[in-house]
């Protein structure tokens, strides 16, 4: 129980969810003849297998029933139910006002990541932008907020940093591609500092951080910016965050979008520099900045 303790309630109704996924699968049964046996629309029990909900006691018990769950898996699956449902406000609760129902479940999915895989065709990452960079970046993005509201956005972007600097930090797999060094964001200083951090952040054991070249070509051109995160040592993807036009992400789970967002990602990475290059060619522009001033 020691491992259960140990998890957060978002892993926990992960590790549930996946469980029972698996023991229905096992049975052969369908989510609506499951749902069938607790007395409850089918899409209850989806929520539940995708850690959308909690479980409930009630529900957990009609569950291990039906499957016919017998100790010491029993105890295993309660004490992950029961970690589950416990209600620890997360540290971006602060940031409630500012922050949407879908940038929330963003933010608790990285939170629980082992591994992350983005990129992004036209700005730097997240996780790797100083506030300045961040800022101007938000400021755009977001042209009804106030300046207050933007601090905070910026606040919680730099807050989302520290999962690269704790002590099992989130392992950062980055590719961009050359005109998002280019993209003088904030102007010529910002874009300075922004490039100076990341040959600073790119050193870090856990962040590799690639530059897809102009001369990759059609190789490197997808204009889409995309996110996946993998929650097991095994980097395979579990869950995907596409970004859009009008500074919306939409969450994905579905098993072949994943697979397709994965195989994507592996041939951008193809096309991109080595960490050395790409650090190489950061440093090179932000030459090229400092004798065009």
């Amino acid at each position: 129980m020691a491992v259960v303790a140990s998890v957060s309630p978002l892993t926990a109704r992960r590790k549930l969810g996946a469980a029972l996924r698996m023991l229905r699968d096992q049975h052969a049964l369908t989510t609506e003849e499951v749902g069938a046996h607790l007395n409850c629309h089918n899409s209850k029990v989806s929520r539940i297998e995708n850690a959308k909900r909690a479980c409930t006691k009630k529900d957990f018990d009609g569950l291990m029933d039906l499957f016919g769950v017998e100790e010491p898996r029993l105890s295993e699956l309660k004490a992950l139910m029961i970690k589950g449902r416990q209600r620890v406000p997360p540290w971006w609760y602060a940031f409630n006002d500012v922050i949407s129902a879908n940038y929330a479940e963003f933010l608790a999915y990285e939170a629980e990541a082992v591994h992350c895989f983005e990129f992004q065709p036209l700005l730097i990452p997240g996780p790797l932008q100083t506030s300045d960079y961040a800022r101007a970046v938000t400021s755009i993005g977001f042209t009804a907020l106030g300046p207050d509201q933007v601090d905070s956005l910026v606040e919680v972007r730099m807050q989302r940093q520290e999962r690269l600097r704790e002590e099992e930090p989130l392992i950062m797999d980055a590719v961009v591609t050359e005109a998002a060094l280019h993209l003088l964001v904030g102007g010529t200083q910002v874009m300075r500092g922004q490039l100076r951090h990341l040959i600073k952040v790119s050193t870090l054991d856990n962040v590799r951080f690639r530059v897809i070249p102009f001369h990759a070509g059609e190789k490197g051109a997808s204009t889409g910016a995309f996110l996946l995160f993998a929650s097991g040592r095994d980097i395979e993807a579990e869950v995907a965050f596409i970004e859009s036009a009008e500074n919306t992400t939409a969450y994905q789970d579905d098993p072949l979008t994943l697979k397709r967002l994965s195989r994507l990602f592996r041939n951008l990475s193809d096309a991109a520099l080595s960490e050395d290059d790409s650090r190489e060619l950061v440093e090179s522009i932000e030459k090229e900045l400092i004798l065009n001033e």
